[in-house]
């Protein structure tokens, strides 16, 4: 135990590597104190973190907007939002970074089609690097086009779909690229949890994700919109926020 002299903690111990502070530090900042949330059931979506940042909570599409820039065309319906197709992809009026992000999706229940023809969409973090949306209960498909894949890239560790109609959910942990002028400093990484299990740790993005190619890094801003892909098939979002995340480069 600390001694008895104020705030709990020491101020004889070693520095750390970094010598900015002492193991145990007395003067070390506390973590801020956030109020966690609820999960979601079937039936129900959960409540977010007290310092989360909503990007939709199932009552409007007003911080959505076409590609183009003009309104959502998406369909809002009991709580949630369903790709119209052939209305095209859509984002979020906010852009950001480093973040926890949480989506919960549903793909039809009425199954139709296979492989990547059933239950097809994408979350694409900074509108650029794709976690796949499809429905692969008993439906194989190549493996990094799997549900949860860094799409084009890497497969997830495990299949943990859900049954076509239920909600599944993606926890993403993101921190993504940094540019020196037009020199990359560092690639991409993201941790996925898909319905609570992790289907990728610390994975390095190879660059932008995309179709039957290979795509480079590109530098662009540290900020960007979240996008969600209308392709072609009936698939629902419901609550979906996140958290930036901070202290990366610090």
């Amino acid at each position: 135990m600390a001694p008895d002299q104020g705030k709990p903690g020491y101020d004889d111990t070693p520095f750390l590597p970094d010598g900015k502070y002492r193991v145990h530090d007395r003067s070390r900042p506390q973590p801020r104190i956030v109020a966690p949330g609820t999960a979601s059931t079937q039936d129900k979506a959960g409540r977010p973190p007290a310092d989360a940042v909503l990007l939709f909570d199932g009552t409007s599409l007003d911080g959505w907007a076409s590609m183009d820039g003009s309104p959502a065309k998406w369909k809002l319906e009991n709580g949630c939002m369903e790709v119209v197709p052939r209305t095209g992809n859509i984002k979020t009026k906010a852009e950001f970074g480093d973040c926890q992000l949480h989506i919960e999706w549903a793909a039809p229940i009425v199954v139709k089609g296979d492989s990547q023809g059933r239950g097809n969409s994408g979350v694409f973090l900074m509108g650029l690097y794709e976690i796949q949306v499809l429905d692969c209960y008993d439906n194989p498909t190549y493996a990094d086009g799997t549900t949860a894949a860094i799409y084009g890239q890497f497969p997830p560790l495990v299949n943990a779909c859900r049954k076509p109609g239920e909600w599944q959910t993606y926890d993403i942990v993101w921190v993504g690229p940094r540019f020196d002028g037009e020199k990359l400093v560092r690639p991409a990484c993201v941790t996925v949890f898909h319905n609570g299990v992790v289907v990728h740790h610390c994975a390095e993005l190879i660059g932008r994700t995309t179709h039957r190619q290979l795509a480079p890094y590109v530098p662009h801003p540290p900020a960007g919109p979240l996008v969600l892909q209308d392709h072609g098939d009936l698939v629902r979002y419901r609550n979906i926020w996140f958290r930036p995340l901070k202290g990366y480069d610090e």
